[in-house]
Order: C-alpha cells, then structure tokens, then sequence
C-alpha cells in the first residue's frame, strides 16, 4: 500500500554542537510543509544517547527520516533500527559498522586537526568516579570546525559547545541501521574536525549514495541549500 503520509525529518545534532547547528536547514524544510523535530542529545554515552534517539522517534506517529551530523551519525546509526525509520542521511561523520566504536573507524585514517585542539574537563558522577567531558579549544574552534561559516558566529559556537563524555568513544555499536535502512551520505571535503577519509570509508562500506561539499565540518550551516536538497532526496526516497 502506497505510503500518504510525508515523513517527519528528525535532526540529530553531533559533538562540541547543540540543535541549533540545523538553524539554517530547518526553515528550508519547514517551507516544504515538512514536520522538523530536532532534540537535544544528552551527549553522554553512544548506547544512551542512541536509546533517548529512538524514544524521540518512537513518540512520531508516521514514517520517519533521521539526518545525523558528525557523532550524531554514529547515533542515528543505532537509533535508526526503529521501525518507523525509513531512512537515514548522514552529514560529515561517522557510518559505523556493528562493533565497531568512534576510536577504532578513526583509527584507519591519520588523525585530523581536531586531535590536538581536544580539552579534557572532568565532570562530577553521583555514585561513581569522575567522568571525562571532551571539548574543543575555544581559541581553536572557529578554524578546525567552522572555518567557512562567520567568524562572529563561530565565536558564539565555541563558547557554547556542547562536550561529549569521553566514554562515547570506546562503546561498540549494538546495531548498523544503514544495513537495513537506504542511506545518503555528504562527505565534507574541507573537514578538519573529522578526516574525509574516515566519512568516505564509512559511506562507501555501507553502500550509501554520496556526494562531496567542499565545507567545513559545520556544513549545515556553511551550506544549508546543500544539506536540504539532500535531506529533500532522502524523504522523497521514503515518501
């Protein structure tokens, strides 16, 4: 039976970021009539952040299309197992196989940029040792992950950057949803946050159709047109 209803586009934001890195996209898919949800992840652990995904997606009465940015890839890469996934879109990021953790698909390239700018915060646990919370260099964080976006932007971004516990990078994947779910994938071919070889690598064992942006790790907002014709073609896709 032919679908009628037009998938809900659930926008999953990725490390050193909050939701807010879509501002540009969401109104290009908002004129469309599109519905747009984009949560918060907690940025705490991949299994955790990937379950409070799939609950999000879980609560959307209809079909489903889930973009996922840098390690937001790596979360909608388990969240996307949910039924009401019908496709997933990842943008300058990680397409991990079932596993398989941040630190070993990162591990096959030489490291980028990002590798010597990364900040080490420890953070308070209740019942349990110190966590580790992993930013980004303030100073830094305008040329390694927005170089092509606004400096005065920039600026604001790396003053309010959302860090990621440092144990997202050693959990192995419980589950790959491109196996099972049709994929598209951008390549940020400026990217010095994560190598382009990595997001290459990971596209191109998972099948995925791809295209390349010459971009900064933040294309969503350095190349919003870009990222919502890609989106578009995802959700025609599904529709």
């Amino acid at each position: 039976m032919a679908q009628t209803t037009a998938p809900t586009v659930v926008l999953v934001h990725g490390a050193f970021a909050d939701a807010s890195s879509y501002a540009r996209v969401i109104p290009e898919l908002l004129a469309d009539g599109l519905d747009v949800v984009a949560p918060a992840v907690p940025n705490r652990s991949l299994i955790g952040d990937a379950a409070y995904i799939a609950s999000v997606v879980r609560r959307i009465p209809g079909p489903v299309v889930l973009v996922g940015h840098s390690y937001g890839r790596a979360v909608i890469t388990v969240a996307g197992v949910e039924d009401n996934v019908q496709a997933l879109v990842y943008l300058a990021g990680y397409a991990l196989e079932q596993g398989e953790s941040l630190g070993e698909l990162q591990g096959r390239s030489p490291d980028s940029d990002l590798a010597e700018a990364l900040v080490h915060t420890p953070f308070p646990r209740e019942g349990a040792e110190d966590g580790t919370d992993v930013s980004v260099d303030v100073a830094k964080f305008p040329e390694i992950f927005a170089a092509d976006v606004e400096h005065e932007l920039a600026e604001v971004l790396a003053v309010s950057q959302r860090p990621l516990a440092a144990q997202a990078f050693t959990e192995a994947t419980p589950a790959a949803a491109w196996k099972t779910k049709p994929a598209w994938g951008l390549v940020s071919t400026s990217d010095h946050t994560i190598n382009p070889d990595v997001e290459c690598f990971g596209y191109q064992r998972a099948g995925m159709t791809t295209i390349e942006v010459d971009s900064s790790h933040l294309v969503m907002l350095a190349h919003p047109k870009r990222v919502a014709d890609l989106i578009r073609e995802a959700v025609r896709a599904a529709g």
